[in-house]
């Protein structure tokens, strides 16, 4: 039984990148293709929006840049990342698409909402990349907003951390872990889930957010049956 038909993955680059903190390690990249590809099986449409930090971090990275450029240099790192996944996805036999907010039609297709939807009614599974195309946003909040504009049900916010905590866990031993939470608390609790634009788009809009570890890749399947993990966020 599935509790939702449509799913946005959210991947951040840094968990692409495993134990080494940069690149991509294949077998993190082919553990979570495996598990997209058995959704998949199940009927579960799939969208997947990944970041780019475990090649660039923005501005952390290009500290004296022009911030703008140095985002724009983040966008390019979430399209490598983007086709990697596509790369194991259709070694599995899974048709993909890449979609970018930037045009680079040699090696992916422009975004359009409308074909991303076609792509998902035929059991496709669309990576978007290059994050909203414009700097001083979040690929954050471009999960919230594709997911918004294709109609998912829920956004699966993969992360390196179990769930939503009072604090961080790695450096507060005292953290209490929440297994539900509203939008409004993590804002005011000024919570490090999404970024603050992020949270808005997704409260705004009603849409749940559903934040569990990607360390077990097998999370994504329970997440899609409607099993208890992590923490979900209304």
């Amino acid at each position: 039984m599935l509790a939702y038909k449509r799913v946005l993955l959210k991947l951040s680059g840094e968990a692409l990148a495993g134990d080494e903190g940069h690149g991509i390690d294949p077998d993190i990249v082919n553990g979570i293709c495996d598990k997209v590809k058995e959704i998949i099986e199940m009927g579960v449409q799939v969208s997947i929006v990944v970041g780019g930090g475990n090649f660039w971090r923005g501005a952390r990275n290009g500290q004296k840049m022009d911030r703008a450029a140095a985002d724009y240099m983040g966008m390019l790192a979430t399209t490598m990342n983007g086709l990697a996944l596509q790369d194991a996805l259709e070694a599995r036999g899974v048709q993909t698409r890449v979609q970018t907010a930037i045009e680079m039609r040699e090696i992916a297709e422009p975004y359009i909402k409308r074909k991303a939807s076609k792509h998902l009614e035929k059991g496709r599974v669309v990576i978007f990349a290059c994050g909203t195309g414009h700097p001083f946003f979040s690929t954050d909040t471009a999960a919230a907003l594709r997911a918004v504009e294709t109609d998912s049900e829920v956004i699966l916010l993969a992360k390196t951390i179990d769930g939503v905590y009072s604090a961080d866990p790695k450096l507060d031993k005292s953290a209490v872990k929440y297994d539900e939470i509203s939008y409004i608390d993590i804002l005011n609790k000024d919570l490090k889930v999404m970024d603050s634009t992020a949270t808005s788009l997704c409260r705004d809009n009603h849409m749940p957010l559903l934040v569990f570890a990607i360390s077990e890749p097998e999370n994504i399947v329970k997440a899609v049956k409607g099993e208890k993990i992590g923490t979900i966020v209304k």
